[in-house]
């Protein structure tokens, strides 16, 4: 099984204990609700930080959570990826770092173009849902040629941003699909496919933990697999939605 979600690799469910015998085993049933779990704290710090700057009417005001969320979230997901078994407690304080983070964007982007949040919010949440019944009803399957389609449009994504990032840094910028053209919306409206459709790997991924019978700390590590790709979706969303504003 393949996933362009950095968290899920071909070796992921391939840990001591993987078998029945060993302990409790991974359902999920259970890295649904732990997935639940780091939505609250996700949600928890997103609003304090979104508060904090929309009654300030400043998004510089919150700039240091800002930060802290970012670089913080970074570093804890890098941990949680290496160290698979302190998910219970390092995919927590990544969805509280990773809140302060989105909660910040959100109300800058929401104070530029008011309403847009929670337009993202409905629209992210939508999307998932639709792609969990897309997948259970085997409307949309997980197969070879899907998974391998998936990942090509990803990583093609993934290098388009550091190459644009890249060149930014000499001051040289990718023209089209960063601005509000028709070149750049429909830019954004492919990565927010593409990003959807990541979800279907997440779910297809998460199912094979729990055939398997991977430990029982592997349910935060797959919510939190599940958690990077929303938090990509969404982002994806504010952007697309900031474009579509921005042409009015």
């Amino acid at each position: 099984m393949t996933t362009s979600n950095p968290v899920f690799t071909g070796t992921t469910y391939d840990v001591t204990g993987s078998r029945s015998g060993f302990g409790p085993s991974m359902t999920v049933t259970g890295t649904v609700n732990k997935a639940g779990i780091l939505l609250l704290l996700v949600l928890s710090t997103a609003i304090y930080t979104w508060n904090q700057a929309i009654s300030a009417q400043d998004p510089s005001s919150v700039g240091g959570y800002t930060m802290i969320g970012a670089v913080g979230g970074f570093i804890f997901a890098l941990i949680t990826i290496f160290k698979k078994e302190w998910a219970g407690v390092t995919a927590p304080v990544y969805a509280l770092l990773e809140g302060l983070f989105l909660g910040s964007i959100s109300a800058m982007f929401e104070l530029r173009f008011p309403g847009i949040a929670m337009q993202a919010v409905a629209l992210t949440f939508g999307t998932c849902f639709a792609m969990l019944l897309a997948y259970r009803s085997g409307l949309i399957k997980a197969t070879p040629r899907f998974q391998v389609g998936v990942i090509a449009a990803t990583g093609g994504i993934a290098l388009t941003y550091f190459a644009s990032m890249i060149l930014g840094l000499f001051h040289v910028q990718v023209p089209g699909i960063f601005g509000a053209g028709p070149i750049g919306i429909l830019f954004s409206v492919g990565v927010v496919i593409v990003a959807s459709l990541n979800l279907i790997l997440d779910f297809n991924f998460i199912e094979q933990g729990a055939r398997q019978n991977a430990p029982k700390y592997m349910e935060w590590y797959s919510a939190f697999g599940l958690m990077v790709t929303l938090v990509w979706l969404y982002l994806e969303i504010l952007r697309l939605f900031s474009k579509l504003r921005d042409r009015r």
